[in-house]
């Protein structure tokens, strides 16, 4: 009994340092957005598009790992960029750096000595070198082009020195790098989709016509079919509906609630035009596949026939999207 009062106690305590943690973090971004009024953003962004090459993304430490982030995140949004570890340059991975790059560094403290060759090269080659630092009056800082001057923040847990608000400064301003560039370029979803193309992101950035049915296995019938012919379309393609085309343009649908709604006994001695659903839902080949998941999602429906010109070109169905791990 008195070990499991012990748990619960242990508990509490721990849920009340991680709401210390987030609080913390939460005020140091806060402090961050108010800085960002001050800092030369703009001109790093400018230094950052202006580059003809990569941008090199470099730190040490926490740092590191945070620059890591960044560049893969510069990489995936349309920025071409590339890790490079300080350490790893002053033996020989500053021949990846090239006088068309541009060069992000970051050093909380702005005194990492790893850093003093790579800055050096910089200077040589006049490559441009932005720095993410707290160290205001630093050495990287008096030798970089350009500092984004991060806010004083106090660390989470007791001890404040393991790099908790001071890492989550640095990525959050590296992705607000990242998306300015992005939105500068205008970069779209078909170009995401590129660089996306496993998982369940590459899947909802695939197109329609990347994922749909297409003839002759998508179900058709004409408007003066009987309703016996449309069921037999119907359960031979399986997809629960059936496209009515006239003069090979899509003017109606019928579903599986078309046919409870039309059930009578004289229900088969039916025309397809009798019973279709008119003007149905439809989506081009170049919607996006989550566009098509939402346009269905909004529309309560299962199937969605894809159209060029009026013309049917191919289906989707629900399933398809759970098989790709879209939903």
């Amino acid at each position: 009994m008195l070990h499991r009062k012990s748990a619960s106690l242990i508990g509490k305590e721990d849920g009340a340092s991680a709401q210390r943690t987030l609080a913390m973090e939460i005020a140091a971004l806060a402090s961050l957005k108010e800085a960002l009024r001050h800092m030369a953003f703009a001109e790093a962004c400018q230094i950052l598009a202006g580059a003809e090459g990569r941008i090199i993304v470099s730190g040490m430490g926490k740092s590191g790992h945070v620059a890591r982030k960044i560049a893969a995140t510069f990489a995936s949004t349309g920025t071409p960029a590339l890790f490079v570890h300080p350490a790893e340059a002053s033996h020989g991975d500053l021949g990846m750096i090239t006088p068309q790059d541009a060069i992000l560094a970051l050093s909380q403290s702005g005194e990492t000595e790893e850093m003093a060759n790579l800055l050096a090269y910089s200077r040589r080659f006049e490559i441009p070198l932005i720095l993410i630092t707290a160290g205001k009056k630093s050495s990287l800082a008096k030798k970089a082009d350009l500092v984004l001057l991060l806010p004083a923040a106090k660390e989470a847990g007791a001890i404040g020195l393991a790099p908790t608000s001071s890492a989550l400064m640095q990525m959050a301003l590296g992705d607000a790098l990242a998306i300015a560039l992005l939105e500068r370029s205008g970069f779209t979803p078909e170009r995401f989709k590129d660089f996306h193309p496993g998982g369940a992101i590459g899947a909802r950035l695939r197109l329609a016509r990347d994922i749909m049915h297409k003839p002759p296995h998508i179900p058709l019938a004409a408007p003066d079919e009987t309703m016996t012919r449309v069921l037999i379309e119907m359960s031979e393609k399986g997809f629960g509906c059936v496209g009515i085309v006239s003069n090979e343009k899509l003017i109606g649908i019928i579903t599986d609630g078309d046919l409870r709604r039309h059930m009578d006994a004289r229900m088969l001695e039916k025309k397809a035009r009798h019973v279709m659903t008119a003007a149905p839902k439809t989506i081009a080949p170049e919607t996006l596949a989550a566009a098509a998941l939402a346009a269905m999602t909004s529309a309560r429906i299962t199937s969605l026939f894809v159209v060029e010109e009026e013309r049917p070109t191919g289906l989707l169905h629900i399933h398809d999207f759970l098989r790709l791990g879209v939903i």
